[in-house]
């Protein structure tokens, strides 16, 4: 007997279909000649009769033709909106977002945050992913500017810092 593919392609079972139609062998033969080779759940009959019927047509095409997909509804000018929006008000949510773009759904919306603009939420905070090198620069300078600040006034300058959450940093 034949060794079995649990696990054939669809254009090698196509093929084989193809191949047996061309031999005259009956549609309703070839489903079971199928799962001899492939097994139980390799394809329906109905599914064997259009493809003997595709084959009767003229079509000789085996593969998957290529689709158009679904549109996408992300835009250069939606990210600019949606970044704009971020930075008139940094301690938005993904919902507070929504209600600004109702056309959109929170996916998409959590989808443009997160990849298009690179903002993430650390500790209560939007931070953006990569920091550029203007910004480590003035990380570094306000982090010296601090360490001297904090040296020359005793600690007694760490009681005039305010500090806040859900701050957004855009990149």
């Amino acid at each position: 007997m034949f060794k079995t593919n649990a696990d054939p392609t669809d254009c090698e079972v196509r093929s084989i279909i193809r191949f047996l139609n061309a031999k005259k062998v009956k549609p309703a033969e070839i489903p079971r000649q199928l799962v001899e080779i492939y097994g139980e759940n390799v394809m329906t009959d109905g599914i064997v009769r259009k493809w003997v019927r595709q084959f009767n047509d003229g079509c000789t095409n085996v593969h998957d033709e290529a689709r158009s997909g679904r549109p996408s509804v992300v835009n250069d000018g939606l990210v600019a909106k949606v970044n704009e929006e971020i930075r008139e008000n940094r301690r938005f949510t993904i919902k507070m977002l929504f209600d600004e773009f109702p056309q959109i759904s929170k996916t998409v919306l959590h989808d443009i945050v997160i990849n298009r603009l690179n903002y993430r939420k650390l500790c209560s905070r939007w931070v953006p992913k990569m920091l550029t090198d203007v910004h480590k620069t003035k990380r570094i300078g306000s982090a010296l500017k601090f360490r001297t600040r904090c040296s020359e006034a005793d600690n007694e300058f760490l009681n005039k810092i305010v500090t806040s959450d859900e701050t957004w940093v855009c990149s």
